[in-house]
């Protein structure tokens, strides 16, 4: 698993046309999150920071209730930083998935669970804006929106919290029996 540390650094690849975090020994990763979106301050090269190290260890630790595998948890984590320090605002585009009776009121790092008329996906909360909140999708296959849209690991929507439910977690039911005589 990965480790934080303060050589760390964001980066803007003018040539990957790509937001970069050099990790140290050879090791870089290649942010996804499309260059328009990104913030101005985004193409400074700048130290992977403290809060930025507090922030992948909230998303690392909630992730765990996920079944990925750790380099993709890593991923996810990463990213999600990203999109936390350097993406643009956007606006709820809440209109592709199901209103349900009661929303949330989740905190940074909250895995959420998204229905739409096509299926349903798990979404990683990057942050909480009231009525609103930024989330990353964290399920490997796609989620088809619309007949002609769909959504990938690691792409960010911002959904209405009136949209989400609690992320529901099967787990397999143990039947003890005593032996008695």
């Amino acid at each position: 698993m990965l480790k934080p540390n303060n050589s760390w650094m964001w980066y803007y690849d003018q040539q990957n046309d790509a937001l970069m975090l050099d990790l140290g020994d050879d090791m870089i990763f290649r942010v996804a999150i499309p260059t328009k979106h990104l913030i101005p301050c985004a193409f400074t090269k700048t130290v992977f920071t403290v809060d930025d190290a507090t922030t992948y260890q909230t998303f690392i630790e909630n992730l765990n209730q996920l079944d990925l595998s750790a380099p993709r948890k890593a991923e996810l984590a990463l990213n999600a930083v990203a999109a936390s320090r350097f993406h643009k605002p956007l606006m709820p585009k809440s209109w592709f998935f199901q209103e349900l009776s009661e929303g949330l009121e989740p905190e940074q790092g909250d895995v959420v669970t998204l229905l739409t008329e096509f299926g349903e996906a798990n979404y990683l909360v990057i942050e909480n804006t009231g009525c609103a909140s930024l989330c990353m999708m964290a399920n490997i296959a796609p989620l088809t929106l619309t007949v002609s849209k769909e959504m990938a690991f690691c792409e960010v929507i911002k959904v209405m919290n009136n949209r989400m439910k609690s992320l529901e977690i099967e787990q397999e039911s143990v039947v003890r029996f005593a032996l008695v005589g």
